[in-house]
């Protein structure tokens, strides 16, 4: 029961990695609360299945201003004293270069404030309630976009994932002697419905992975669960790279 006594949120875990992540933290001992952005049903399937240890569910659209502070602050208001932050939810609408301009500003838009700004807003709540609390752990799910680049459709995506792994960095250097631990997990393709499932897309995914597979959402549930646990402090600051050696640094 290595997070037992833990309350964390966790953002984006009605379904796929953010669904792994919750059933991965109960079972390791923790409570936990289910962020959802608009799919409700799902989210209360979640919390269903994984019983009591789910304090509540709370839908915020990333999208909009101000909702990492409403979050923090309905999760708090919910479950009391929060002792982790798993920053999951995230969304990769396309920014090609040709088409219209304004599909391209509301894509970039939409990327930065989801995976980006509302994760930051996030994490600046935590920290100032770990502060007060002596101590606290970040997860940031980023992506090996945000390493490496990605397709020329989705540079708003790299960009957004790149800045919340140097926001991660950053934090991490300022708050670890106050017993705040921060890390990110750089996922390549993870084996979930966003993932592709067949046809030429997927084969292109495929090849670049010499692995030969995609992750499954439980290896990445696995190794969010031993950061929050405070198994291994020394490692703030640090990326976690699950691609199947298809990005190595």
């Amino acid at each position: 029961m290595l997070l037992k006594n833990q309350t964390i949120l966790i953002t984006g875990a009605s379904r796929g990695l953010g669904a792994a992540i919750a059933k991965e933290c109960v079972q390791k001992g923790a409570n936990i609360i289910v962020h959802y952005g608009a799919n409700e049903t799902a989210a209360r399937r979640v919390q269903k299945h994984l019983g009591t240890q789910v304090l509540g569910c709370i839908g915020e659209d990333l999208r909009k201003p101000g909702a990492g502070q409403r979050l923090w602050d309905a999760a708090t208001q919910l479950a009391g004293p929060i002792t982790a932050l798993v920053n999951n939810a995230g969304i990769d609408p396309a920014s090609p270069l040709t088409g219209r301009i304004e599909d391209w500003r509301q894509s970039w838009a939409d990327n930065l404030a989801v995976n980006l700004v509302a994760p930051a807003e996030l994490c600046r709540c935590a920290a100032g309630a770990f502060r007060q609390m002596g101590g606290g752990t970040i997860v940031n799910i980023a992506s090996r976009a945000g390493e490496r680049g990605d397709d020329i459709n989705h540079d708003a995506y790299a960009a957004a994932k790149g800045g919340l792994l140097a926001q991660t960095r950053t934090l991490a250097r300022a708050l670890a002697a106050e017993n705040i631990l921060c890390y990110a997990i750089a996922p390549g393709w993870i084996d979930t419905d966003m993932a592709p499932k067949g046809g030429d897309k997927l084969a292109l995914a495929l090849s670049e992975i010499p692995l030969g597979r995609m992750a499954a959402p439980d290896e990445i549930a696995a190794l969010t669960s031993f950061l929050l646990s405070g198994t291994c402090p020394s490692a703030t600051g640090a990326t976690f790279d699950v691609n199947g050696a298809s990005y190595v640094r």
